[in-house]
């Protein structure tokens, strides 16, 4: 079954005034209800014009945006604004509010009584993994990655259907980084909501995006698809200089393992037996690594303490370049 468009940008172009060039260029594309399209580019691609003319932080030159089916310059900034929730790298939470205050920001706003703000901060404390114990605090008094999560929660506070999130982990440590962007994947496994997504980091847009878009300078839409399409078939040299030089090797965290494809091992062999074993439900690229580090040739893939088969770097070639 198809998707609805939640947002649509056609046509769009920004030129800020004194500029000579275009900042972004009649872009055109969708995104889908409970999907997440990441935005990618160099510097001076317009990643952050785009995210920002949807929420009419800044006004498009031409072209029409419309969000929910209704065209976003019709509708009162207020009235937009408070059915679009933003997370932006520095988070932006108010240093005089509290926890508490900071994610009661818009339900307040638009006029929930306590009881039924102070259910909300408590679902929302559970859906992003905020300690209880850190409500009363302020943001100064927070880690990097506890105020991220705050300001999820703060922008899912009022329940919008539209999230859009400006390098929302690019001033956090990579290891708090990686926990967050699992975070994000399985909070959307949740809510489903239609997310705008501003990188600047290929893996990271490739990890979390169901389609990317690759911006040039000027905001000019170079390929916009799922991440392996893109990783497939790049659409010119630039596509391909951007995903960089080890873009099969990003394919392969893409591809699960296909079982009808294994090579075939012993009947019913245990996995305790295997020299060395991952399980069935690991991509290509975590069965490379293990070849790698094992025998150079082939490993088990095992289910249920029991081997299936094996992965050679034959089969993982092939599914390369078909």
């Amino acid at each position: 079954m198809s998707k609805s468009p939640m947002i649509t940008l056609n046509d769009v172009s920004k030129r800020f005034v004194g500029s000579v060039d275009d900042a972004v260029t009649n872009l055109s594309l969708t995104v889908d209800d409970g999907e997440i399209v990441t935005l990618v580019g160099p510097s001076g691609c317009g990643k952050t014009t785009t995210l920002r003319m949807i929420n009419r932080l800044i006004e498009p030159s031409s072209g029409t945006i419309t969000v929910a089916g209704s065209d976003v310059g019709t509708v009162p900034v207020h009235e937009l604004r408070r059915t679009i929730g933003y997370v932006i790298q520095q988070v932006g939470l108010f240093p005089h509010r509290t926890v508490r205050q900071n994610i009661a920001t818009v339900p307040s706003l638009l006029g929930w009584d306590t009881d039924h703000i102070g259910s909300r901060i408590d679902e929302l404390v559970d859906l992003v993994a905020i300690d209880r114990s850190i409500l009363g605090r302020y943001p100064l008094e927070l880690s990097g990655g506890q105020r991220q999560r705050v300001g999820v929660a703060r922008a899912l506070a009022a329940d919008p259907p539209v999230l859009l999130m400006d390098e929302p982990f690019g001033a956090v440590d990579p290891v708090v980084r990686g926990h967050l962007q699992g975070e994000l994947l399985d909070l959307q496994s949740r809510l489903h909501k239609a997310i705008v997504f501003v990188t600047h980091d290929i893996d990271e847009a490739i990890l979390v995006g169901d389609r990317i878009a690759i911006l040039n300078t000027g905001g000019i839409l170079e390929q916009f698809g799922t991440p392996g399409e893109l990783l497939a078939r790049p659409a010119n040299q630039f596509v391909a200089d951007f995903l960089g030089s080890d873009r099969a090797i990003k394919r392969l965290s893409l591809l699960p393992i296909d079982v009808s494809l294994l090579e075939p091992s012993l009947p019913g062999t245990a996995a305790d037996q295997c020299m060395a074993a991952i399980d069935v439900g690991a991509t290509l690229k975590e069965a490379l690594d293990a070849i790698v580090s094992g025998n150079g040739r082939d490993v088990a893939v095992c289910a249920e303490d029991v081997c299936v088969g094996t992965v050679t770097i034959d089969m993982i070639h092939r599914r390369l370049t078909e």
